[in-house]
């Protein structure tokens, strides 16, 4: 069983900034495929942004790209989303997902250890 453990998130007002941050506790977060995926309100779960484990790969929903930078510090044994020019429709759950598979994916189904999420509030 792997801990995945999420932080960062917060109340921020439209066109801010937070950074969320994804760990594994006791273990060490390059060995994993790294997912963000994010559930708001009323909506179904949806992928942000995934980073493989070589660090060679790194995908964005629509959505994302552009705003959205995500990033690996390898001393920190972290995963970052930093998110930037955030928007109502931004606010949701954020979880964090890893995989022992070589890339990442879109596809909830292909990560094996979900955290338990961490909210993104945007307010006008």
């Amino acid at each position: 069983q792997v801990h995945v453990a999420e932080s960062g998130g917060g109340l921020v007002q439209v066109g801010g900034s937070l950074r969320l941050s994804c760990a594994v506790p006791g273990r060490t977060i390059s060995d994993y495929t790294v997912g963000w995926f994010r559930r708001a309100p009323g909506k179904d779960r949806e992928f942000v942004s995934g980073f493989s484990r070589s660090g060679r790969t790194i995908i964005y929903d629509d959505s994302a790209r552009g705003r959205f930078t995500i990033s690996r510090d390898g001393a920190e044994n972290m995963v970052y989303l930093q998110m930037n020019s955030l928007k109502l429709e931004d606010t949701a759950l954020y979880y964090c997902a890893v995989s022992g598979r070589v890339v990442p994916s879109s596809n909830a189904n292909e990560y094996d250890y979900w955290g338990q999420g961490t909210q993104v509030t945007v307010s006008s």
